[in-house]
């Protein structure tokens, strides 16, 4: 299985990128994982934020196939522990998915039109969190779904 992690726009904090980086890094280790930005929509402040989400929406869904299984992050989504998240990967890579994409949108989350066509939403925490911060939160709990797949010392429990 691949996994994904599709996000929009690139990240302005150096901090985040180094440590989206070493989990990715670490990930290797596991699974082919990969993580693939979006550019921002050209003229964003120009547009209301349901347009820039629309215009979010197309750019996302250039970058999905039909066989694509995809999670949105989202903060209305289904919550877990990461005992349950890495029990859900784990189920994942038993159905034989051969791509599974989580994505992150912009700023003002995701349009209606994504929202309809993928329907399944994960939730990092009641908590709002940047787009960008987010990135580095998935990307650790992915490591630590693996770690915990594989009965590994990271996660405490």
């Amino acid at each position: 299985m691949n996994i994904k992690l599709l996000v929009v726009g690139k990240t302005v904090k150096g901090f985040v990128d180094d440590g989206v980086n070493e989990y990715v890094k670490r990930l290797k280790h596991y699974i082919n994982f990969s993580l693939e930005v979006i550019p921002d929509v050209r003229n964003a402040s120009s547009l209301s934020p349901s347009q820039l989400k629309e215009q979010e929406a197309l750019a996302i869904l250039k970058h999905i196939g039909n066989e694509d299984k995809v999670f949105l992050l989202d903060e209305h989504g289904k919550e877990f522990t990461s005992m349950e998240f890495s029990n859900f990967v784990q189920k994942k890579l038993n159905e034989g998915i051969k791509n599974l994409i989580f994505v992150i949108g912009g700023a003002y989350g995701f349009s209606d039109s994504i929202k309809e066509k993928f329907g399944q939403k994960i939730s990092i925490s009641k908590m709002t969190f940047s787009h960008q911060m987010i990135r580095l939160l998935f990307v650790e709990q992915v490591y630590r779904a693996f770690t915990i797949i594989k009965h590994e010392p990271y996660h405490n429990e």
